[in-house]
């Protein structure tokens, strides 16, 4: 068919304008292209005007939304910056474990003690640390790993599941030692957030292909595993084998739940309990 129609497109780019015939083929519409001075037309028989472009405006509203879901779907977080400058103000008030401060006596991962009721400790030993050096490792892979997490997952789930990871990571460690085994630090939930990305990764790749976003989340990942485990003479790799596998459990539970996608208002309330339990387990402990 040829003619002079009615352009409803103009591209410079000849594979922008195939695409677009394939729309237009697709609906049924008479189409045909001509190349002009200022690139391929798409023209359609008059009548077919307005139909024609609302089909190749439905078509774009499709593609923008395909893509927003493959990003994520959400804008970047900041949420593991947030914590691990949390962090540091919480070790500012405590100092490091050699000054005997009160914080590290009511708050460490005390198995013994942990058997014996002493539930909170699971949660606030991720707030403690022994010393800078510890801190600082922490710190940064907690603002890597934390942040991928919680931009894939949203926040409130991001921080909930990363929580119960780690603290159920130091649980299980006092199971295992039963007695005589004290531990800081929020390297098990550290741990957690990579058995969690790695989950993500596997069971829902087609959301969370982030393209150059990827690389400085496997980066934050071999971070926070040469730090903990290559280095450290006191590392406690029980307690961070622990934290990965309960990231990895629970990673499943957060892709189900990125399938199904989560609420704005849950969201909010999951981040907002997150903050509580730690809270409430320091006033426990005190």
């Amino acid at each position: 068919m040829d003619g002079p129609g009615t352009a409803v497109r103009v591209t410079t780019e000849r594979r922008r304008a195939d695409e677009w015939a394939v729309v237009l083929a697709a609906a049924g519409i008479p189409h045909w292209m001509r190349q002009r001075l200022d690139g391929w037309a798409l023209l359609v028989p008059p009548d077919d005007a307005t139909t024609a472009l609302q089909a190749l405006d439905a078509y774009d509203q499709e593609s923008a939304r395909s893509v927003g879901e493959e990003r994520g779907g959400r804008p970047p977080t900041i949420a593991g910056v947030v914590v691990a400058l949390g962090l540091i103000g919480f070790f500012a008030i405590t100092g490091p474990r050699e000054g005997q401060s009160a914080w590290f006596a009511a708050g460490s991962a005390d198995a013994a003690r942990m058997l014996a009721g002493e539930w909170w400790r699971a949660v606030t030993a991720l707030t403690l640390h022994a010393d800078a050096s510890h801190l600082l490792g922490n710190a940064v892979a907690v603002a890597v790993l934390v942040s991928a997490v919680c931009w894939q997952l949203g926040t409130g789930v991001g921080l909930m599941l990363v929580l119960l990871a780690g603290a159920g990571g130091n649980a299980l460690t006092a199971l295992v030692h039963r007695t005589g085994h004290v531990s800081v630090g929020a390297s098990t939930a550290v741990f957690a957030t990579v058995g969690l990305l790695a989950v993500l990764r596997i069971t829902v790749p087609d959301r969370t292909r982030v393209g150059s976003r990827k690389a400085w989340v496997v980066a934050g990942a071999s971070l926070a595993l040469l730090a903990f485990v290559g280095t450290g003479p006191d590392a406690d790799l029980l307690a961070h084998g622990f934290g990965l596998g309960m990231g990895v459990v629970l990673g499943f539970g957060g892709a189900l739940g990125l399938r199904r996608g989560v609420p704005a208002w849950t969201q909010g309330l999951l981040g907002l309990t997150s903050g509580a339990i730690v809270a409430g387990a320091w006033l426990v402990a005190r």
